[in-house]
């Protein structure tokens, strides 16, 4: 196939995964040029190379930015879009004032519309390409989200939130009412195009033993989704958990007993485990997801990416919009790189971006199709300026080494630093 386009820069391909050998950047190489054509990257290569090979194709010169993956933001809340950022609460008290109330309003389609679409162009213009979000209880939610990805060309992951309980009148489904709405979502949209449907009970505190059943029992009717949830993200959450389910030897295995613990399971957080639930999510292969900038903002703890990662844990970054007090994932990155250090095991600038990108796309079972720039995969990708403002540039300009220039941008970039975003093959 011939390219539709050539972009020169510095493109970063990762051929392996930096948490494994001696040296992170080792996982990763540079070339000077990627050829995409056909919504694909076909080609990777030189610029005067690629150049010959394609002769027919659109040249886009990047000069020396950094061009890589686009980025994967693997657990977030697109209907706390307009109240992230608010102030003062732990989890449950910050669900009670802030979420909750926001979430009421989502039965609205023309609202839910409004708010899907402004949440993707913000994470687009920090270089997001695809997420796994949360929706609310109402269809119309999902609806909104998926057709506003859909617009854009997305591949994007999402599901209807599930609550039977301890949530506000208006806010509640029942056990019928979730699996039937959930099933009839996943007809509507799972596959179709770049879209794909999560099982989503929200967290057990705020779902009945007979609705977690029926969420079990979906999720064994359509083994292809994905499902989601929170896991043992503060001390508090974790007691409730015990007062409501007190047989259960510890919060996963509320989950558990009701078939929702799997290879496909994305489970928030993860901060506080336990022996036995660091085990079993080992053994099934699920996927822990750090959302270290909403770890830090509502008090929650500090995630042990070093332990986990150790023991060989999927693991994903992610926002988590909005209890997460960002919409980038640079941010966000920056934000993991604090937290390894306050537990004395910083992360390496190649680890940082593999997690929000390569990280996060094998966490939603698609890391052979997004998050890295290699031949085959989907033409998603982020073109980063590393001097993208005076403080970055002139730090930039003294650093002794690739590595240096991007973790520069890595601390202190934001969306200025995103010169371009591809999204399947064309150009935003």
């Amino acid at each position: 196939m011939q390219a539709e386009y050539i972009l020169r820069g510095q493109v970063l391909s990762f051929a392996g995964t930096p948490f494994e050998g001696d040296s992170p950047e080792a996982a990763a190489k540079l070339h000077e040029a990627v050829a995409i054509g056909g919504g694909k990257v076909l080609e990777l290569g030189t610029w005067d190379g690629l150049r010959k090979a394609h002769p027919m194709a659109e040249l886009v010169d990047h000069g020396d930015r950094l061009i890589l993956g686009g980025f994967v933001d693997a657990h977030v809340h697109f209907p706390q879009t307009a109240i992230i950022a608010s102030w003062g609460k732990r989890l449950i008290d910050w669900l009670n004032s802030y979420t909750f109330p926001e979430e009421m309003r989502f039965g609205d389609r023309a609202y839910a519309d409004e708010i899907a679409g402004r949440y993707l162009d913000l994470t687009r213009a920090n270089g997001t390409t695809t997420m796994c979000s949360y929706c609310t209880i109402h269809p119309e939610s999902v609806d909104a989200f998926f057709t506003a990805a859909q617009a854009r060309g997305q591949r994007v992951v999402a599901g209807k939130t599930c609550m039977d309980r301890n949530a506000p009148d208006g806010l509640r489904d029942t056990a019928q009412s979730a699996h039937d709405d959930s099933a009839a979502l996943i007809g509507r949209w799972h596959g179709v195009d770049r879209l794909s449907y999560a099982i989503t009970p929200r967290f057990s505190p705020t779902s009945t033993a007979e609705q977690l059943e029926a969420m079990g029992a979906l999720w064994a009717d359509h083994p292809d989704c994905l499902m989601q949830t929170h896991l043992s993200e503060q001390t508090d959450e974790i007691a409730w958990v015990k007062s409501l389910f007190p047989e259960a030897r510890d919060y996963l295995d509320t989950y558990e007993k009701f078939d929702l613990l799997g290879a496909r399971g994305l489970y928030g957080h993860a901060i506080h485990l336990e022996d036995r639930e660091r085990a079993r999510l080992r053994e099934v292969g699920a996927a822990l997801v750090h959302c270290p900038t909403s770890n830090t903002f509502i008090g929650s703890g500090l995630f042990d990416m070093a332990g986990l990662m150790a023991e060989g844990q999927r693991i994903g970054l992610a926002t988590d919009t909005g209890g997460g007090s960002s919409f980038s994932m640079l941010r966000t990155m920056a934000a993991a790189y604090e937290v390894g250090q306050l537990r004395g095991t910083p992360l390496h600038a190649a680890q940082l971006l593999w997690l929000a990108t390569q990280g996060s796309a094998r966490a939603l079972h698609m890391g052979d199709q997004i998050g890295n720039i290699a031949p085959g995969m989907e033409a998603d990708l982020v073109v980063l300026d590393l001097a993208s403002t005076p403080a970055i540039a002139q730090r930039s300009a003294e650093a002794k080494d690739f590595w240096e220039s991007v973790f520069a941008t890595i601390m202190m970039g934001d969306d200025r630093a995103v010169a371009e975003v591809w999204i399947n093959g064309a150009r935003d």
